[in-house]
C-alpha cells in the first residue's frame, strides 16, 4: 500500500513515518513545508500528482491556538481550505481520505465526553477553522474518515516538553485545573490512522466518516503537569483557574472525547497515555 502523508514533520507525521517503517507492505511518501506549500492549491495538485497513493494522510495544521487570533487567513489556508483541495484530489482518484481534526472544535460546556454527533460550537479561530475544514471534506468527498483527536504530546513542541522545560528553572508552577481532556501521544495516533487506513481501502469498506480518538483517563492540565513531573521533587505545581491565566485564544472547559464509535467500527481502543509518557 502507498500512502501520502502531508505534515511529516509534525508530532504526528513524524510519528506515522516511524510506525510504518514497522510493517512490511506498506510504503510512505511524507511532505513537508519545505516539500509543500499548503496554501498553494496548484502546488498541491502537482505534489498529488507525482505519484499513484492508495490514500492519503493529511497530518498538517495550523496549531498556534492563540496566534490564530491574529493569523487568521494563515489558520483558515492550512486547517479549512488546504484539506478541501486534499480531499477533492482524492475524490478525484476515488481513493481514502484521512484527515486530522481536533477536540477544540466543541466549547466545553457539555458536561458529559463529546459525542461525534454533537454540535459543533468553536471558542476561537483555530477551531473554527478546524470545524469548517472538516464541514469542507465531507463535502468534497465521499471516502473520508476524520478523526478527531486531542492534548496531543510525542514530538518536541508540546505541553509535556514544555513543563519540562519550565522545571528545569522553577521551583513553582501554576497551571490550569479547571480545563479537562484527554491527553494523547503521537505514536498512538500515528498507529490508529495506520489501522483506520488498512481497513479504509478494502472495496467493501462504507463506515466513513468522523471518528474520535484520545487517550484516557481525562485529566486537568493540572493534574496532567503534575504527572510529568511526579518523580520531579524540586517543582512544586499549583492547580489555578482558567480566570487567573488568561490567554488570546478561549479554551474549552471540558473537551473529553467519547471513543466507543471508533472501538465499534475499527476495534481500536483508547490507549492509556500514562504508559506513554
Amino acid at each position: 500500500m502507498k500512502l501520502l502523508v502531508i505534515g511529516k514533520n509534525g508530532q504526528v507525521g513524524s510519528a506515522l513515518q516511524s510506525c510504518a517503517a514497522e510493517q512490511q507492505g506498506l510504503s510512505i511518501t511524507a511532505l513537508g513545508r519545505s516539500e509543500l506549500d499548503l496554501t498553494n492549491p496548484d502546488a498541491i495538485e502537482d505534489a498529488f500528482s507525482q505519484n499513484a497513493y492508495d490514500a492519503v494522510i493529511n497530518a498538517a495544521a495550523y496549531t498556534a491556538v492563540d496566534r490564530a487570533e491574529e493569523e487568521r487567513d494563515a489558520a483558515y489556508a492550512v486547517n479549512r481550505d488546504a484539506p478541501a483541495v486534499l480531499a477533492s484530489l482524492c475524490a478525484a482518484k476515488d481513493i481514502p481520505f484521512l484527515h486530522i481534526s481536533t477536540d477544540f472544535v466543541f466549547n466545553g460546556q457539555k458536561e458529559l465526553a463529546y459525542l461525534e454527533t454533537d454540535a459543533c460550537h468553536p471558542l476561537g479561530v483555530y477551531g473554527q477553522s478546524k470545524w469548517e475544514g472538516e464541514l469542507k471534506v465531507a463535502k468534497a468527498c465521499e471516502k473520508y474518515l476524520i478523526l478527531r483527536t486531542a492534548w496531543v504530546f510525542g514530538g518536541e513542541q508540546n505541553f509535556v516538553n514544555t513543563m519540562k522545560r519550565l522545571a528545569e528553572t522553577r521551583d513553582e508552577l501554576s497551571v490550569v485545573d479547571d480545563q479537562r481532556g484527554c491527553p494523547t501521544a503521537a505514536q498512538d495516533i500515528a498507529r490508529c490512522l495506520l489501522e483506520m487506513v488498512k481497513t479504509a481501502v478494502k472495496a467493501d469498506f462504507q463506515e466513513w466518516g468522523i471518528y474520535h480518538y484520545a487517550g484516557m483517563p481525562s485529566v486537568s492540565w493540572y493534574e496532567f503537569a503534575t504527572e510529568i513531573l511526579n518523580s520531579d521533587p524540586t517543582t512544586t505545581v499549583n492547580p489555578i483557574l482558567t480566570s487567573g491565566y488568561p490567554t488570546p485564544a478561549a479554551r474549552p472547559a471540558n473537551s473529553v472525547l467519547d471513543c466507543d464509535k471508533i472501538k465499534s467500527v475499527f476495534g481500536i481502543a483508547q490507549p492509556d497515555w500514562r504508559k506513554r509518557l
